[in-house]
């Protein structure tokens, strides 16, 4: 269908999934009874609700809603409509719960007090002392965090700056003892019998799932895989499905057709570009070969958000002549296969990017305001963006850093724009490295499609070959005279001694 289903969650039994899912327009809650097929709703409301986790008994679910412009955890019912609780009520954003496995105890991520870290609520403790921090505090994040099946270990990713995302393990029996790093990776899922951890790779632009056993070892090679948004790992039986999902076997639908042109006016063997109609560009044309894609992406980036975002780009295809900022000779806006979106909506806040840093280079991850703040359109931000104008707030390590995290976490719903763009086939562009002094060298808005092409390769798609060589510089002769020295001058001219002249002959004239 035309809507989002995410967060999967097997119910202890294994017959039932909860999940969530936007197929009413808003995000609830819902359970789907695998020996039918069938799929109740669980919560019904516009708050944005996700992330369940079961209880051992299977006869509840915790999870994240929003509420008041801020995450908070809540219980619901699985047998009796209506029925659950606010677990908690604090100005701090609380998120992805987890229920352990002895059924007292549900951790969560929190940063009230200050970073995203774990916390825990004891249910057997009345009032705020319930909570607690799981971890001695780190400067580092914490978040999605997973129990073992014997609710010994809890393993959560944490994410530093400049260090890529690690899955940690720390051992309830030993509370006071620090958590151990397993191996590289986010998102932990455990197997049934708490022997491997399954675990998410994100690349710049491709995602990898993998696993590792205990003691660090990969157990699975990283397997590509669309973007996650969750993974379940249990053992069932093996039993047949229900053949209502049979139809879900099928290839989905494409999102965009591609359809180049022959070309009619260039050279044989040459691309052609394409006009973009109603997007205001300094040269609105893409390359054909991507048009049809970046028209499908702006259609659906309209439609999520309520408003014409790709309508007005920075650039789009750049001539040759088009002279770019320092340190783009080599952009992809020069062979029509790049866009920039317009940038000004950022300074209005109708825009927020995350910093993601991947194998040492920064990459944005850019969201937009959609119209609709009712829950409606897009999902809550989960963290601080960065502020690239805290470098004007006279903060020496601002200043060097490019900007700082924002001091909160903007309110309101907002369209993930690079999750859309990675679907219709466009890439994030890596920052250029000296954005932390140059604002335009972030590249927080550019959007690229390479195909299977190198950046050379896409040139000469266009291009002849001659148009890639590099002259080398021919210094021009200097032209300006050089000044004889003449030493001291005397006031009284000195004759100057030349040699003897040469006799001229005389004319005699002849009478």
């Amino acid at each position: 269908g035309e809507w989002d289903d995410i967060n999967p969650a097997l119910s202890p039994d294994g017959h039932k999934l909860a999940f969530a899912s936007s197929r009413n327009n808003y995000f609830d809650l819902y359970l789907l009874d695998l020996s039918s097929g069938n799929v109740t709703r669980l919560t019904d409301s516009p708050a944005y609700e996700a992330s369940p986790s079961w209880s051992p008994d299977g006869l509840w679910v915790t999870y994240e809603t929003y509420l008041d412009d801020n995450f908070e955890i809540a219980i619901v019912s699985t047998t009796q409509a209506g029925q659950g609780a606010r677990l908690t009520s604090d100005p701090a954003s609380d998120q992805s719960p987890a229920w352990a496995p002895g059924g007292r105890q549900i951790v969560f991520v929190s940063d009230r007090g200050g970073q995203p870290q774990i916390w825990a609520a004891n249910l057997d403790t009345p009032g705020e002392n319930r909570f607690q921090r799981i971890a001695p505090a780190d400067r580092a994040s914490q978040t999605r965090p997973a129990w073992s099946p014997d609710g010994r270990f809890l393993a959560w990713e944490q994410n530093s700056e400049n260090l890529p995302a690690q899955v940690m393990i720390w051992d309830s029996a030993d509370p006071l003892a620090p958590a151990r790093p397993l191996a590289p990776g986010g998102s932990p899922a455990w197997n049934w019998d708490g022997s491997q951890v399954a675990a998410t790779l994100e690349d710049a632009n491709q995602d990898y799932l993998t696993a590792y056993a205990l003691d660090g070892s990969l157990r699975l090679p990283p397997l590509v895989s669309p973007r996650l948004r969750g993974v379940t790992w249990r053992w069932l039986a093996v039993r047949p499905l229900p053949q209502i999902f049979a139809r879900f076997a099928a290839a989905p639908t494409a999102l965009f057709l591609s359809q180049t042109q022959p070309p009619e006016k260039n050279p044989p063997g040459r691309a052609v570009l394409s006009a973009l109609e109603g997007v205001d560009a300094p040269e609105a044309k893409l390359h054909d070969a991507v048009d049809e894609s970046f028209t499908a992406l702006r259609q659906r980036v309209s439609a999520e958000s309520g408003w014409d975002v790709l309508a007005s780009l920075e650039n789009a295809y750049a001539p040759l002549t088009a002279a770019l900022d320092p340190g783009r000779g080599d952009s992809w806006l020069y062979t029509g296969r790049a866009f920039d979106i317009n940038p000004l909506p950022l300074n209005v806040g109708w825009m927020q990017v995350y910093r993601e840093d991947r194998n040492g280079q920064s990459y944005w991850r850019l969201f937009v305001r959609p119209q609709a703040q009712d829950g409606s359109a897009g999902e809550p931000l989960r963290q601080r963006p960065w502020d690239f104008n805290a470098r004007y707030t006279l903060n020496p390590l601002a200043y060097e850093q490019g900007g700082a995290l924002m001091t909160a976490i903007p309110t309101g719903y907002w369209v993930d724009v690079t999750s859309l763009a990675r679907a219709y086939n466009w890439q994030r562009s890596a920052a250029q490295t000296n954005w932390r002094t140059y604002f335009k060298g972030a590249l927080f808005n550019e959007f690229i499609q390479p195909g299977d092409n190198t950046w050379r390769e896409a040139m000469l798609e266009l291009y002849p070959p001659e148009i890639l060589i590099t002259p080398s510089p021919i210094i021009p002769p200097t032209h300006t005279p050089t000044p004889t020295p003449t030493g001291y001058r005397y006031k009284t001219p000195t004759p100057t001694i030349t040699s003897t002249p040469t006799l001229q002959p005389s004319f005699t004239p002849q009478p």
